[in-house]
């Protein structure tokens, strides 16, 4: 099996993996990270999601191959409990089980540094394919107005 150099959360990190091993596997499996979760493993439910480059993507659906030695891949475990995302969300109380939060965070802090003055109907249509089941959504919206509001604050 080859090795492959990821730079995760700011830090070069070698695993040794099969090139079209998922990289949620590398991460939870290999560098033991514990905010993106295996879902669906479709790339539908969003339990996976972390940044790659700017962007939020589903990690049960890239390659390993794919996003070594270049790709900037940034997790819930490197946000370190620090961003206004996740104040909004334990402000909010926007958790339940918390099995899908990881998603739900990334998603908004990638589109809220993209853009922080989105409006509620933006927010939505950012969020619409992530789940929940235990249905904290109005509570996850909540979370997302205030995080925008206080990132729109910074700028």
């Amino acid at each position: 099996m080859p090795n492959y150099v990821l730079t995760v959360d700011g830090e070069r990190r070698e695993v040794q993996a099969d090139a079209d091993m998922p990289l949620l596997y590398a991460l939870r499996g290999d560098l033991a990270l514990k905010g993106p979760k295996f879902g669906c493993g479709l790339a539908q439910c969003g339990a996976c999601t972390v940044i790659l480059d700017g962007a939020a993507v589903r990690s049960c659906s890239v390659p390993v191959s794919a996003v070594a030695e270049t790709a900037q891949i940034r997790t819930l475990d490197g946000l370190q409990g620090e961003h206004p995302v996740q104040a909004a969300f334990i402000e909010q109380e926007a958790a339940q089980c918390g099995y899908c939060t990881n998603g739900w965070v990334m998603t908004l802090v990638a589109a809220l540094e993209r853009n922080p003055t989105l409006s509620d109907a933006e927010l939505r249509t950012t969020l619409s394919g992530l789940k929940c089941r235990c249905g904290t959504h109005m509570a996850i919206l909540r979370a997302a107005r205030q995080a925008a509001d206080a990132m729109a604050k910074e700028v």
